[in-house]
């Protein structure tokens, strides 16, 4: 049972399922979310404090958002060691000299892309396979259709000059 203290907003950054981060003018961790402790696979209080490099890679962009207080609202990053495909946004909380991200985790959606790119591509080759296949055996029919046509015409051609004989 949550406490009647909490404020909305913490209960909103408690329950939120994206991961949220905010890092100081040090780049280190100031706070984290419980969403962003799972798709990082770390503890909060082992990264608070910690310089975020090691868990978010390259702080260029929160760094530029820092300086520049322009927002960075598209940002796909990706964590293979993770199995992690993210989209950020990265801003700044105005008064508190702090760069915050919200991270939402894209990597069900790319892992079901994928699926269905296999999908189609194997579909495309049994498809293939198939007109391949009916090809073969209408090859197969065409030839055997020439074979007992040039036959028939052949007995066809005796059974006339017989016939023409006996005339």
């Amino acid at each position: 049972m949550n406490s009647p203290e909490k404020s909305l907003w913490e209960l909103l950054w408690d329950y939120d399922p994206n991961g949220l981060v905010a890092l100081d003018a040090s780049m280190r961790i100031q706070v984290v979310n419980r969403a962003f402790c799972r798709m990082f696979r770390v503890e909060a209080a082992a990264v608070i404090g910690q310089h975020g490099a090691p868990i978010l890679g390259d702080l260029g962009d929160f760094q530029k958002v820092l300086t520049t207080h322009e927002p960075i609202l598209e940002r796909e990053k990706a964590f293979p060691h993770l199995d992690l495909y993210i989209h950020q946004v990265i801003f700044v909380v105005e008064g508190q000299n702090l760069v915050a991200c919200i991270n939402v985790d894209r990597s069900l959606n790319l892992r079901e892309r994928a699926e269905r790119k296999r999908l189609k591509q194997e579909t495309i080759e049994k498809v293939q396979q198939v007109v391949d296949n009916q090809m073969k055996v209408a090859q197969e029919i065409a030839s055997l259709l020439g074979e007992t046509t040039a036959e028939t015409k052949a007995s066809l051609l005796k059974l006339i000059r017989a016939i023409e004989v006996e005339i």
